[in-house]
């Protein structure tokens, strides 16, 4: 056995299924970008709407699949209903994806443009 397997173990048949149908949630790229939309902040079906360039409707119907697979938290005020990421799990898997889909295209990934710049190497001998 590697050791690897064994720090991990095995995983059950009932988690492995849980995770595909989250997977299977991320597949459609509206649902990603409603949920990169919500990783920071709380909106409303209309705010989301307007943000996709999509119709309420349809955005209600993604949204309603993302809290059956508890991706999405609701919360209800009056007649409104914001939507947040259920979790830093969540939020933390959305980013991922975005990011490494964004290591497909040409040049420096967008979310490597906020990192620090590597650090150079010191001049050999103390030359100035």
């Amino acid at each position: 056995m590697h050791a690897d397997s064994e720090k991990v173990g095995c995983l059950p048949a009932e988690q492995a299924e849980l995770a595909a149908v989250v997977f299977r949630m991320l597949a459609d790229s509206t649902r990603v970008r409603l949920l990169w939309s919500m990783l920071d902040q709380e909106l409303s079906v209309n705010e989301l709407a307007a943000l996709v360039g999509k119709p309420s409707p349809s955005v209600s119907q993604h949204l309603a699949k993302l809290r059956l697979a508890r991706l999405v938290h609701t919360r209800r005020e009056g007649t409104q209903v914001f939507y947040r990421v259920e979790n830093d799990h969540v939020a933390r898997l959305v980013r991922d994806a975005v990011f490494n889909a964004e290591h497909a295209g040409p040049g420096v990934p967008r979310h490597h443009h906020d990192e620090a710049t590597p650090l150079r190497a010191a001049p050999r001998g103390g030359a100035k």
